[in-house]
């Protein structure tokens, strides 16, 4: 028997049976795992970093010929291709785009033609502003235990604020989350939604090295190296002799230098931008130089298991994935272990509570 349906207002905006969500990971968030995630009854993102617009306009359609369920697709605005990336998912209609990185109001009015959904990712209320005036229809408010770029807050304390702050948006939770344990507990401080993407990532269908899939298995929640000297933004590594190197220093400045001039290049900045920029704007300037270094490190930790020379983002969740599942079962799980805790829960509390009917303020509190 399965699960039954949750209701929330992510699974009636984006027309999924539960509220679990694949977010859009580079070399993992693939369309076979995107279209698991999306049969199984939540809603999976396609990573659209490491591609260009053919490649994205044929993954799309890969996903529609393994799934009739709704589906998204990421854009990172800040990296190259992107905004062409967005454009062919606007072409193809996708349900739901997940931006993050950059201004988006020609995707949601896009969008708008068609009836998409703007989903935007943010980690600070500056930017929760910034998108829900742009047109996002929802938040992936992202806490300080995510993998990769997660805030400064933990999910504990960034979810409910965020509901208080901005009551009519439906809410994804990210960062923390693994589990029905995890579920329960977002939906319980305030979150519409949960992004599982360290969870999803060690399942049979993720494309992740099953070397590197076998380490996060062993390790546990302590294990996670957090720094801003990896790709130049504050991100969530697992811990390894590689990724402690990496995280202790920056790079020396020629070195910093040669690197923004390289992803300068890759980017289309003019040359002549980037001398001045290492003076005037050296923390962009590294952001730039360290992003694109970064990606060979990635891709030798997730496509070839590599974790001697490769770095893997992973949340601190990480403690919580001990089995290979497949993403269906992993799905019923968490959905029964969900409804189990939502029931016994009520033993807690005495019969006079058991009927008292939630307050709004408790709600958004």
């Amino acid at each position: 028997m399965r699960a039954p349906a949750i209701s929330t207002r992510i699974t009636k905006l984006f027309n999924c049976r539960y509220p679990i969500l694949l977010p859009g990971m580079s070399w993992i968030s693939s369309p076979e795992l995107v279209a698991a995630v999306s049969n199984a009854g939540g809603i999976g993102i396609l990573a659209t970093g490491p591609l260009n617009a053919e490649q994205t306009r044929t993954s799309i359609q890969k996903i529609r010929s393994l799934t009739d369920k709704p589906f998204g697709v990421g854009a990172t605005l800040l990296m190259p291709g992107a905004a062409e990336n967005a454009k062919v998912a606007l072409e193809e209609q996708v349900p739901v785009i997940n931006v993050s990185l950059g201004k988006a109001e020609w995707i949601a009015d896009g969008l708008s033609q068609y009836g998409g959904k703007l989903l935007a990712t943010v980690t600070n209320q500056k930017h929760a502003l910034a998108a829900i005036e742009t047109g996002a229809d929802a938040l992936m408010v992202t806490g300080h235990e995510a993998a990769a770029h997660g805030g400064n807050v933990t999910s504990l304390v960034l979810v409910p604020s965020f509901r208080r702050q901005f009551p009519d948006t439906p809410i994804v939770a990210a960062g923390g989350f693994a589990n029905g344990q995890g579920l329960m507990g977002a939906l319980s401080l305030g979150a519409d939604c949960v992004a599982m993407g360290s969870r999803m990532a060690v399942t049979q269908e993720s494309p992740l090295a099953q070397a590197t899939k076998e380490a996060i298995v062993q390790a546990t929640e302590h294990e996670t190296v957090f720094g801003d000297k990896f790709d130049g933004i504050p991100a969530r590594v697992l811990k390894t002799p590689i990724a402690d190197q990496v995280m202790a220093k920056r790079p020396y400045l020629p070195t910093i230098a040669y690197r923004a001039f390289q992803s300068a290049r890759e980017m289309n900045i003019p040359m002549w931008k980037v001398l001045p920029g290492l003076i005037t704007q050296f923390e962009k300037m590294f952001v730039i130089a360290q992003f694109g270094a970064a990606t060979e490190a990635i891709q030798s930790a997730t496509v070839n298991g590599d974790l001697k020379n490769g770095v893997q983002f992973i949340g601190q969740c990480q403690g919580m994935i001990h089995d290979i599942p497949h993403v269906d079962d992993l799905v019923q799980r968490t959905v029964m272990d969900a409804r189990n805790i939502h029931l016994n829960q009520r033993e807690i509390f005495d019969e006079s509570y058991k009927m008292a009917p939630a307050s709004a303020s408790s709600l958004q509190a």
